[in-house]
C-alpha cells in the first residue's frame, strides 16, 4: 500500500497530467479525459461522462474553483473518499514518481531549502493535504500546532477503530459527506438523504471501550493546553474530526466543553446544534441554535458569515419539533442576508407549502430553481404546490423533471401518483406506486394506493392483491374495511354486472329527502357537521379540552397593541400563536402536529389576517376554537364568550358588544359553513361596530343557537363526536358498499340503507327512484332492534322479521 506521502505524489502527478490549460483546476473536458483514461477498458456514452461529472462537481463542490474547476485538493480529497484507486490510475496512466514537475502551483512542495520560511510552507501545504477543508478554514480552522497533533492522533484511533470494526462486520455504511447539500457548507446539517448515507457505530465491544478510552486521553491532552484558547481549539478541532466521521455523541461531548471554554463563541454552540439535531434532539438543538444566535448578533460582524447558516439550520430544528410557521420566519431572514441562498428559499418554500400559503410557496421554490436548476427536492416541492393550487397540467412537468434528475427520488413518485389518482388515471397512478415501492418496499402507503388505483382501473383482483400485501406491511383497521369494502364490490359486480364491481348510485337534490321524528338528522345540516368534524380530526382540537384555552387566557396574558382603526387589540404573530397551540396539542407528535397547524392556518388564521400582516386576533381565535375543542356543550360556548370578554374592547365588562357578538357569529359561520356563509363572509370585514349596545352571556347564547342565523349545528356536531365510531355489524351502505360507521339512515319504504357521508350527499341506489325518500337515523343497531320489535307486537305470528333490513 502506498504511504501517505506517496500517495499524494502520485495525486499530484495525476492532477499535472490533466490540467492542461495549468490554470490550478480541472475543469469538465479535463476530467472527462482523466475518467475515460483511468478506464481504458470501459467505454463510456457521453451521458455516462456528463452524469459521472454532475456527481463529482456536485460531491465536492466546496473544492471547485469557478470556471477553473476542481482543485488539486479536490482531487485528492476524491481519492482519500475512495471515488477511485490511486495506485491503479497511476499505473494506468503510466506515469513515473521521478516525472519531472514543471507547475508553478507544486513549485514550493519540490523545493529543497533550509530556510524556516519554506519549511512552513511545506508543512502548511502538508496540512492542507491531510485534512479536510475546515481545518485550514482562515474562519474556523485549525490555530496552535499542537492540536495538529491531537487531529492526526484522533485520525489514526479512528482509522482503527473502523477497520476493527469493518473486519467484524458491525460497521454500517461509510459515507462521510452525508451531510451536505449540493452547493453549500457542510455546517448546515443533515440533507433529506442522512438516513441512507448514515454510518452506524457499533457502540458496544472491547474496541468502542479501548477507542473512548484513548479518546479521554486526547482530551485530557486538550485540557492541558497552555492556554484557554489553545484548550477550546483542541476540543474544537476533536469535535470536527469525530463529526466528520459521523461519532456525533462523542462530538457533541467535544463541542460542550468548548461552550464551556469559551461561552461567547458562536461555532461550539452551533455545532452542538447540528449533533443534537443528527440526534434526533430537536428541542436541545433549538436551544443551541438559539445561543449560537445571541452570541452572533452580540459580536458585530465577526460572525456575520455563520448567520445564514444559523438561522436555517434553526428553522429546519424548528421543523423537527413541528413549528412551521417558527421555521418560516428563520428561513426569511437567512434568505434576505443572502439573497442567494438557494436552500434556505427552497426550505422556506417548502415550509410554507407545509402551513398551507401555497402562492408564497411557489414563489419562493421558483426562486430557489432559478439559482439552481438542477435541485430535485425543490422541484418535487413546486410540483406539489402547483397541484394543491389546480395548476395539474404545469404540476406533473415538474414533478417529472425532479425525477428525470434524480430518478430514485420517493416523494416525487409517490406524490405523481397522487396526482394522477385525483385525474382519475389509474393506471398511470399504479406505475407510480409501484416504481416507489420498487425503491421502498415497506411503504405500506403507496402498497395502499396502487390497490386503490388498480381498483379504480378495474382491475379488482389485483386490487385484492396489492390490498393484502398492504396489510402485511400494517394492521391498520381502515386496510380491513377496504378489503372488506373489495368483496362487497365483487359481490355486486356478480349479483348486477355492474361495470368495474362500481355501485350505481344518483344524486338526489335535497328537497326530495324527508326525516322521521325529530331525532333523524337534516342532510344540509349533516353535511355542515360531517365537514366540521373532518376538520376537527385532523387537527386534533377536538382532544384539547376547553377548560386549557381558559387556562391559557387567565395565565399568559397577551401584550396590547393597536390596530389600523386605533382600537385596542391582543394581536401577535402567527408564529408567536403556534407556540401557544403546541401548548395546547402538546399530546401531539410533530408530524401530526405540523399537520394540525396547516389546517387551522387555511381554515381560520387566513381569514382573520386580513390585512396580510401576519398578526391575528388571539381573543377571537379562541372564541372560534372553543365550540370544537373538547368538553361539555354548555361549557364550549361559555368560553368562547369568555374569549369575546377578554379582548381589551371587552375587558372589565361582564357583557360583550353586541357588534363583536355579530361579527363573532359570521365569521364562526363563514368559516365552519362556507356553503352557508359565503354572502356573510364579504360582510365580516365591512362591519362598522358602531352600535355600542351589549349583550349578555344569556343573550349571547341565543344568538349562537339559532339555527338559521347562528350556530345550530353545533348539535349536531356533538351527536357525531359521541357515535361517529359506532360499528353496525356487517351492515355496508348500499351505495359506497363500505361498512357502515356512525349513524345508519334507513329508508322506511325502500329498507335500503345509506351511511352518514352518501346521506349528507344524497346518493341513493339507481335502481330506487322515487319523488320523495323518507329516512330515519339510528344511532346503534340496538336502536334499529327496538324499533323493528314494535314493528312486531307478542301476540302475532304472521309475519317473519327475517324479510326486515
Amino acid at each position: 500500500m502506498s504511504t501517505r506521502g506517496s500517495r499524494t505524489e502520485k495525486v499530484k502527478r495525476i492532477f499535472q497530467k490533466f490540467d492542461a490549460n495549468r490554470d490550478g483546476g480541472l475543469n469538465r473536458e479535463e476530467m472527462a479525459a482523466l475518467v475515460v483514461a483511468v478506464n481504458p477498458r470501459v467505454k463510456f456514452s457521453d451521458e455516462q461522462i456528463s452524469a459521472i461529472l454532475d456527481e463529482v462537481f456536485r460531491t465536492y463542490g466546496e473544492f471547485i474553483d469557478g470556471e477553473k474547476g476542481l482543485t488539486y485538493d479536490g482531487l485528492l480529497r476524491t481519492y482519500d473518499d475512495g471515488a477511485g484507486d490511486v495506485d491503479r490510475d497511476f499505473d494506468a496512466l503510466g506515469l513515473d514518481l521521478n516525472t519531472v514537475v514543471d507547475d508553478g502551483i507544486f513549485a514550493a512542495l519540490e523545493e529543497a531549502s533550509s530556510s524556516s520560511i519554506v519549511d512552513e510552507r511545506v508543512i502548511e501545504a502538508q496540512k492542507k493535504q491531510r485534512t479536510a477543508a475546515w481545518a485550514v478554514s482562515p474562519n474556523h480552522g485549525i490555530v496552535f500546532d499542537d492540536t495538529w497533533k491531537i487531529v492526526d492522533d484522533l485520525e489514526i484511533l479512528i482509522k482503527r477503530l473502523k477497520a476493527k470494526q469493518s473486519k467484524d462486520g458491525k460497521v454500517k455504511g461509510d459515507n462521510s459527506d452525508a451531510y451536505s447539500d449540493a452547493g453549500w457548507s457542510r455546517e448546515l446539517g443533515p440533507s433529506t438523504e442522512i438516513s441512507e448515507k448514515r454510518i452506524h457505530w457499533e457502540e458496544s465491544g472491547h474496541d468502542y471501550a479501548l477507542f473512548l478510552k484513548e479518546l479521554a486521553a486526547l482530551r485530557t491532552r486538550a485540557d492541558g493546553a497552555r492556554s484557554r484558547e489553545e484548550a477550546f481549539d483542541g476540543h474544537m478541532a476533536i469535535g470536527r474530526v469525530l463529526y466528520e466521521h459521523q461519532l456525533f455523541k462523542e462530538a457533541l461531548v467535544s463541542f460542550k466543553r468548548a461552550c464551556e471554554l469559551q461561552p461567547v463563541d458562536v461555532r461550539p454552540h452551533f455545532r452542538a446544534g447540528n449533533c443534537f439535531y443528527v440526534l434526533g434532539k430537536y428541542k436541545e438543538a433549538k436551544d443551541e441554535y438559539l445561543l449560537a444566535l445571541e452570541a452572533a448578533e452580540n459580536g458585530g460582524n465577526q460572525w456575520s458569515y455563520l448567520l445564514p447558516q444559523i438561522y436555517v439550520n434553526l428553522g429546519i430544528a424548528l421543523e423537527g419539533e413541528g413549528m412551521v410557521l417558527s421555521a418560516c420566519e428563520y428561513y426569511r431572514e437567512a434568505a434576505i442576508l443572502c439573497p442567494t441562498h438557494f436552500r434556505a428559499l427552497k426550505l422556506l418554500g417548502s415550509a410554507l407549502f407545509g402551513v398551507g400559503e401555497y402562492r408564497a410557496a411557489v414563489k419562493a421554490l421558483e426562486e430557489a430553481i432559478f439559482m439552481k436548476q438542477d435541485y430535485a427536492d425543490a422541484h418535487c416541492d413546486l410540483a406539489s404546490s402547483l397541484h394543491t393550487m389546480g395548476d395539474d397540467d404545469r404540476a406533473i412537468q415538474v414533478f417529472q423533471k425532479a425525477i428525470d434528475l434524480k430518478p430514485g427520488h420517493v416523494d416525487a413518485l409517490y406524490n405523481l401518483g397522487g396526482l394522477y389518482m385525483d385525474l382519475g388515471r389509474f393506471q398511470r397512478a399504479s406505475e407510480m406506486y409501484t416504481r416507489v415501492l420498487a425503491l421502498r418496499p415497506n411503504h405500506w402507503r403507496a402498497q395502499l394506493n396502487k390497490a386503490v388505483s388498480l381498483l379504480g382501473a378495474g382491475e379488482a383482483d389485483e386490487a385484492k392483491k396489492a390490498m393484502k400485501e398492504a396489510l402485511k406491511m400494517t394492521n391498520r383497521v381502515e386496510l380491513h374495511d377496504a378489503i372488506f369494502h373489495l368483496k362487497q364490490l365483487q359481490k355486486k359486480k356478480k349479483l348486477n354486472g355492474a361495470a368495474n364491481g362500481e355501485a350505481d348510485f344518483i344524486v338526489v337534490e335535497s328537497t326530495k329527502f324527508k326525516t322521521v321524528g325529530d331525532r333523524t338528522t337534516l342532510r344540509q345540516d349533516l353535511a355542515s357537521a360531517l365537514e366540521i368534524r373532518s376538520f376537527q380530526k385532523i387537527t386534533r382540537l377536538i382532544r384539547c379540552d376547553v377548560d386549557l384555552l381558559k387556562k391559557e387566557m387567565s395565565e399568559n396574558d397577551v401584550p396590547i397593541s393597536y390596530s389600523g382603526g386605533g382600537a385596542p387589540e391582543k394581536a401577535i404573530r402567527k408564529p408567536a400563536l403556534e407556540v401557544i397551540l403546541r401548548r395546547l396539542l402538546s399530546f401531539l407528535k410533530s408530524e401530526t402536529f405540523q399537520e394540525s397547524v396547516r389546517a387551522i392556518n387555511e381554515k381560520i388564521l387566513m381569514l382573520l389576517d386580513e390585512s396580510g400582516s401576519g398578526k391575528v386576533d388571539v381573543g377571537i381565535f379562541y372564541a372560534l376554537v372553543a365550540p370544537i375543542c373538547g368538553g361539555l356543550p354548555d361549557k364550549r360556548k361559555r368560553v368562547a364568550y369568555d374569549a369575546l370578554l377578554w379582548r381589551p374592547v371587552n375587558e372589565g365588562s361582564t357583557e360583550i358588544r353586541r357588534s363583536d357578538a355579530i361579527r363573532y357569529i359570521k365569521l364562526l359561520r363563514a368559516i365552519y359553513i362556507p356553503s352557508q356563509g359565503i354572502s356573510e363572509m364579504m360582510e365580516i370585514h365591512g362591519e362598522t361596530g358602531s352600535d355600542n349596545t351589549t349583550v349578555t352571556l344569556t343573550d349571547f347564547l341565543t344568538m349562537f343557537d339559532d339555527p338559521d342565523w347562528g350556530f345550530g349545528v353545533m348539535s349536531t356536531l356533538v351527536k357525531l363526536e359521541r357515535g361517529d365510531r359506532i360499528r353496525h355489524g356487517n351492515r355496508v351502505c348500499s351505495v359506497c358498499r363500505y361498512p357502515i360507521i356512525g349513524s345508519r339512515f334507513k329508508e322506511t319504504k325502500a329498507r335500503f340503507s345509506l351511511c352518514s357521508l352518501c346521506y349528507s350527499e344524497g346518493k341513493v341506489p339507481s335502481s330506487y327512484k322515487k319523488e320523495t325518500y323518507t329516512f330515519k337515523e339510528y344511532g346503534t343497531e340496538s336502536e334499529a332492534l327496538k324499533d323493528k320489535c314494535k314493528c312486531f307486537p307478542a301476540h302475532t305470528k304472521k309475519n317473519s322479521p327475517n324479510n326486515s333490513s
